[in-house]
Formats: C-alpha cells, structure tokens, sequence
C-alpha cells in the first residue's frame, strides 16, 4: 500500500503569527515581551467579549519564560482579564487546569523540544482543545489593532492570583489514570531539565515505583541540552545499568516521551498506541476498535493493528488535528510516532507522564515486560530526510519534483508507502518512505531530494 500525501494544514498556508502550533521565535528577538503583552492584550479582549475572563498562565523552565509570563500576564491584565499564573507546569497541566478551574483560557509559554534560546506561547481554550484556526485568526487581528482595543481603568483592570500548588493538583490526577501500583518496577526518568522535572519522581513514589530520576536539575539554560526525548541515549544506558524495567524520556514540556524497555531498546510512540490499543481491543476502553495515528506512523503499526481487527485513521501530522479525528470517530486514543499520545480518557492533549503511566499499567494488567509488548509491532525499514530549501512555495508544481514522486509512487506500488510535505516552521520538506528493501527506500528518497534542491534551491 502506498500513500502520496501532502497535506497541508491551514497553518502551514496563512498566519502571520500563529504556526502550526502556537507563536514560536528566538525569544527576545523574534517573540519579544512587546509581542507576548500584545498577544495578550489582544486575547484577553476576546474573552471579555465572551463573559470568559480568568486565564491560567504557566510556563517551562526556560529563562526567558519568566519574561514573557510577565508580559503576557500584563496584557491579560490590561484587557481586564484575571490570571491565574501556576509557574513551572507541563503543558497538559494546562490543558487540564482550564476545565478544572473553569477557566476561559489557559496559556503555556514553551518551545517544547527546541533548545533554550527559542521560546513560544500556546493557547487552549476553555475546554483544554488547542484553539481553532478561526480563533487564532481573530487573535491576529486584534493583534494588528490594539490601539483600537478598550482599556478598562480601576476596578475593571484584570488581577493576577498565584497558584504554585496546582502542579501537584495536576500530579494527583496524572497519577490516577492507572488503577495499579507500581511496587517492584523500577523506572528511569530524563526530565530534560524542564517542566516535568518538578512532577514525575513524585508520581512514580507515590504509586510504590522505585524511581532514578536523571536531568531534573534545570536552570533555565539547560532544557533540552542532549537530553530528554531527542537524546535518550543516557536514559537508555542508565536503564541497563540499574536493571530497571522502563525509562522515560521526556521533552522539555512534558507534552510527549519517548519510552525505552528494560533491555534499552527504544519504544516509540507508535508501539505505545499499538499496546494500548492490542491490549483493550473489543473493550469499553477501545470504544469503536479505532486508533488515530498520523501520516508519519509507520506502516507496520496498521498492519499490526489491522490482524486484530482495529481500524487505523491517519490524520495530518500535528497532535491537533489527530485530536479533532478522535473526536470525530469517538477513538480512546490517538497520537504521534514522535510521542504525542492523547489518552481521551485522561486528557484533550498529549502527555507524556499518561503515555508512561498506560504503558505501566498495561505491563501490571498483562504481566508482560515492556520488550514483549514492544515485540507485537513489526516496523517496516522506514527513511526520513529533512530537505532544507531557500523557499517552499510551490513546491509540489516543480515538473522535475513530481516526476521524482510519480516514480518513487510507481515504484513502491502496493508494498509501501511515500509522503512529502512541507514544515510548518521551518524552510524545509520532510521526505520519507516506508517498504521491505531499505536499499530501494535510499534511492527513492534521494531521488526526491535531489529534484527539491535543484528546483528550489538550497536554504
């Protein structure tokens, strides 16, 4: 089977501001603290207008978060909207204390996976979903015109509430998503120096697991910092050194991990679906037998899922547009190779501590070591190539790059499978194919690249 998909989010069209997944830049240069208060400001005008005024603001453990928080609290506060501001939080924290606290809007300034320099602001809305396009869209344009946005004066201007022990509130309903201790297991943790840092040990402890936990000294420069779920190599090496049964490893915004069974062999977020869903199939917590993965899942998690009977759902890559699918479809869970796992059960977006959590609780329920479970899962020898180029525009009209698809498509046929699509960040396409013959996979991709540099330029 073989898929020629470029999809194309909205996001990745239009958006002077908003990317694919909230506002993103250098912070200081390109997301300022002028920016983050007229985002802000420009937010909370809108919820005033809809009789939803209180925001609950956290952050990730960069330095610059301290001064965007601020700036973007004093926008809020200027519109006349209430912040809640929480302090260091993974990011479904957020997500969770926006329909906890029956807040308007919940706000996170992080940059999730990239390094400290970069910084973003992501916004949920009241029912902890990512905002739509349309939302996005409004905020912009007030962003545009804020000299024409009201300034309430005394008692209308918008107060700011401390809340630093709703972490742990976030903590208790992480560690209730599983009905089973962990007692005996022992657990490896990378906190890569960021917002899980202030959470997970505490978790595991309190479920009876023996935890060691690595990288969980951040200070403000160091999230991310060959650590974390991009560089899990140390988390590996510690789980063989201490015998532990699993490692986790997590971005620096704790909205995804990366799994690694007792051997040290990595478990990504496919295999996680794959578990979860094998293991429930026919269930009440697989309602329908569906699973959404994304255009990037491997081929070999369908066939997988498809031996037992559970339909797979691809949807655009970005853990947004897999959550609009499950809702449509009614799917328990849904999510990313990368890691982005969403648990509907549990939450409205991914988290990593869940997706740890459901894998340990799958291993309790069946009595099986990670490796086993991993095992169910036969991954196709898949190829990747980030192709950075001077522009993006147009790039599926080039003659020379369609025909490298069209032959690619010819010849892979039925027994693989081939996307290319553009970032929605950066001046890059993404190349991948997935079949039985890697050498054949190499050829292909190359091929592609080769006809994108030489149409487009290289960046």
């Amino acid at each position: 089977m073989w898929y020629l998909r470029r999809p194309r989010g909205r996001r990745e069209l239009v958006g002077k501001y908003f990317g694919t997944d909230g506002v993103r830049g250098i912070a200081n240069s390109e997301l300022t603290a002028m920016l983050a208060m007229g985002l802000g400001r420009a937010a909370g005008s809108l919820l005033r207008e809809s009789g939803r005024e209180r925001v609950v603001v956290g952050r990730d453990t960069r330095a610059s978060g301290e001064m965007l928080e601020s700036a973007l609290a004093a926008g809020l506060c200027s519109s006349g909207a209430d912040v809640i501001r929480v302090g260091v939080i993974p990011t479904p924290g957020i997500a969770y204390l926006c329909k906890y606290l029956d807040a308007g809007a919940g706000v996170v300034v992080t940059a999730s996976h990239n390094p400290a320099p970069d910084n973003g602001i992501k916004f949920f809305g009241p029912d902890g979903l990512k905002l739509p396009d349309e939302t996005e869209d409004e905020i912009e344009g007030r962003l545009e015109a804020l000299d024409s946005l009201p300034s309430p004066i005394g008692a209308e201007v918008g107060r700011i509430q401390e809340r630093r022990d709703l972490v742990h509130l976030y903590g208790q309903q992480v560690r209730y998503t599983i009905p089973h201790r962990l007692d005996g297991l022992k657990i490896v943790l990378d906190c890569a120096n960021g917002a899980t840092s202030v959470v997970a040990a505490e978790i595991i402890q309190d479920l009876g697991g023996e935890v060691t936990v690595m990288n969980d000294r951040p200070n403000g420069l160091n999230i991310n910092d060959a650590c974390g779920s991009l560089y899990p190599q140390k988390m590996q090496q510690a789980v063989r050194d201490a015998g532990a049964d699993l490692g986790a490893a997590f971005d620096g915004d704790g909205d995804r991990c990366i799994l690694c069974d007792e051997s040290g062999e990595l478990v990504d977020g496919d295999r996680v679906m794959a578990i979860y869903a094998l293991n429930w199939a026919g269930s009440f917590k697989l309602p329908g037998n569906v699973v959404v993965g994304t255009v990037m899942s491997n081929l070999g998690l369908e066939l997988a899922l498809k031996k037992a009977g559970i339909t797979f759902r691809r949807a655009p890559v970005g853990d947004r547009y897999v959550s609009e699918q499950m809702r449509k479809l009614g799917a328990a869970v849904g999510g990313e190779k990368s890691g982005h796992i969403i648990f509907a059960e549990h939450g409205t977006t991914g988290d990593g501590l869940v997706t740890m959590l459901q894998t340990l609780g799958c291993m309790r329920a069946t009595r099986r070591p990670l490796s086993e479970l991993a095992a169910q899962v036969k991954e196709l020898p898949q190829l990747l190539v980030n192709v950075r180029v001077s522009r993006k525009e147009g790039w599926d009209d080039e003659p020379a790059v369609k025909a490298a698809m069209d032959q690619a498509a010819a010849e892979l046929k039925d027994g693989g499978r081939l996307l290319v699509r553009p970032s929605g960040t950066e001046k890059l396409i993404r190349v991948m194919a997935e079949g039985p013959d890697q050498a054949q996979l190499e050829r292909l991709v190359y091929s592609i690249r080769d006809a994108l540099l030489e149409s487009l330029g290289e960046e």
